[in-house]
């Protein structure tokens, strides 16, 4: 028993069935997400009951539990409709459900607001002609609508480039006026006429707004629910519609994947509880780009003065002391200092040197990516210098001893030999610091996120590379929709498609720098090392 103890078996044992825990409790919860989050965007059948009490009711089946005495069964449906009924969700016991029927008339409508609506097309309006209807001719009308709004958006556009140059005509003025440029200077008045021509080109175009979405919101289309109750629905307002119960298995599969694909690309509807989210995707991206930018470097560069150059001492003993202690501060302490030191104190002295004639409304001082992505950098140098700090230290000595002994100086040795050896181990560092980045909601809630982001942060205006604006991240998307939504019930299905996207870009990004790990650790490092 003693030479048992003594080999370490024991241990191994531990150090397995410790690894196998974890690997289980990790498939586990990716199992729940995929499960919870891939089925949100099926097609699924519209169910009519018929109830005891005489009503009807058209829903989705959500899921059956035992009622709370346990004698019966009952079922939660979605039965959309939110305008008529003021909630989305239905509790219904089985014993009070007298028929169960699957109409393949039933229609779901993807709105722009309100939510789905379930139910039958009674008749459309076009034109100023009622007439009654089919889906085939409700596609074509929407098709047709689909059109006037896509030209809407076209004149968007003109509008967005017109109030950026009325924007930047604003600022110009201010500057001038802080300045004290006079108001007859020729620099002044060839200011004025320009703005004059374009308050006349942004109210031409306002009104050409005003007539095409007046126009495009004329046709309408009127629906029934379940007791017959009918619903005019402006065709414009009307995102999608289908009739799941007569869809085939490959035109499930086709709208499935339409639905992940405007996932990835589309934006966000319905309080971001619906559509896509393109704009959480590219803020959480740049996000964690930006921020490697800021702690990569400082974090192998520090980490090689304190390993290479800088003398053993209390000195050098405390600062390793408090590198580690600072990877375990809370997140939200770096928060505040984000706040205090980066918004408030840089960002404010930004605005007082280059742009005071915009005080006090703030430029750089309020929070925004660039503020969010430096609070995260220093969230994150720690675990850089630690993992490069242990990459150089397992280098063997000979190795330096020999480089010296060929003539190399210090900064040869460390370039060509020391860097390239601890290349793998660097590259942990960065994965490590980029994983924590990633799911990091805290320190980013009062340094730049925001619910809603109006532009991103690269667009195709000068300098194109916005650092100073607000932006949206997955991980406050979550909590936003999971927690400060006020109709969590219907937000649930996307806090789960949100957060697979979330694991999933942590495990592409980490992927590649993995790839790339592994790459030089076949270049650079013997096989006993």
């Amino acid at each position: 028993m003693n030479k048992y103890w003594r080999i370490g078996e024991p241990m191994v044992w531990l150090s397995g069935a410790s690894l196998a825990i974890t690997l289980l409790t990790a498939i586990i919860l990716l199992a729940v997400i995929m499960i919870n989050g891939l089925g949100v965007f099926w097609p699924a059948e519209l169910q009519r009951l018929e109830l005891q009490d005489g009503n009807q009711v058209i829903g989705r089946l959500i899921k059956s539990e035992p009622t709370a005495d346990g004698s019966a069964l009952r079922r939660q449906y979605k039965i959309a409709n939110r305008d008529l009924y003021g909630l989305d969700f239905r509790w219904i016991d089985e014993d009070q459900i007298v028929s169960q029927e699957v109409p393949r008339n039933l229609l779901v409508l993807e709105r722009i607001e309100h939510g789905d609506f379930y139910g039958e097309l009674k008749s459309l309006n076009l034109n100023g002609t009622t007439r009654t209807a089919s889906l085939p001719d409700l596609t074509k009308a929407l098709i047709e609508v689909e059109t006037e709004i896509r030209g809407l958006r076209e004149l968007e556009g003109k509008l967005k480039d017109a109030s950026y140059l009325m924007e930047q005509l604003r600022l110009k003025k201010l500057k001038f006026d802080y300045k004290g440029v006079p108001a007859n200077d020729p620099k002044q008045v060839a200011l004025s006429q320009e703005k004059a021509i374009l308050d006349e080109e942004f109210g031409h175009l306002i009104d050409i707004q005003t007539r095409q979405n007046a126009r495009a919101r004329e046709d309408t289309a009127m629906f029934t629910d379940a007791s017959g109750r009918e619903k005019e629905i402006v065709l414009a307002d009307i995102f999608q519609v289908y009739a799941p119960n007569s869809m085939g298995l490959g035109d499930k599969i086709a709208f499935y994947s339409a639905k992940l694909l405007e996932l990835f690309v589309g934006q966000p509807r319905e309080s971001n509880t619906e559509g896509g989210l393109f704009p959480a995707i590219f803020g959480t991206v740049m996000l964690i780009f930006v921020m490697s930018l800021f702690s990569f470097p400082l974090g192998v560069i520090a980490a090689i003065y304190l390993r290479e150059y800088a003398k053993e001492g209390i000195v050098v003993r405390i600062v390793r002391i408090a590198v580690n202690n600072l990877a375990g501060i809370p997140s939200i302490v770096y928060g505040i200092f984000g706040l205090g030191f980066f918004v408030y104190g840089i960002g404010h002295s930004i605005d007082s040197f280059f742009f005071p004639e915009r005080l006090p409304t703030p430029t750089f001082g309020t929070g925004g990516l660039l503020w969010a992505s430096l609070t995260l950098a220093l969230l994150t140098v720690p675990v850089v210098i630690v993992s490069t700090e242990e990459a150089l230290g397992a280098i063997p000595r000979e190795m330096r001893e020999g480089s010296y002994a060929l003539g190399s100086t210090k900064f040869q040795t460390l370039v060509r030999i020391l860097l390239p050896m601890a290349s793998p181990g660097i590259m942990t560092g960065l994965i490590l610091a980029m994983a924590r980045a990633a799911g990091e909601v805290a320190p980013l809630m009062i340094t730049g996120v925001v619910k809603l982001a109006p532009a991103l942060p690269i667009d195709g205006n000068f300098p194109f590379f916005h650092l100073d604006r607000k932006f949206m991240h997955l991980g406050f998307h979550i909590y936003d929709i999971g927690f400060q939504s006020p109709n969590v019930e219907a937000a649930k299905p996307m806090v789960f498609v949100t957060t697979l996207l979330l694991v999933l870009i942590v495990l592409l990004m980490s992927s590649v720098a993995i790839r790339l790990r592994n790459k030089m650790k076949k270049r650079y490092t013997f096989g006993t090392f």
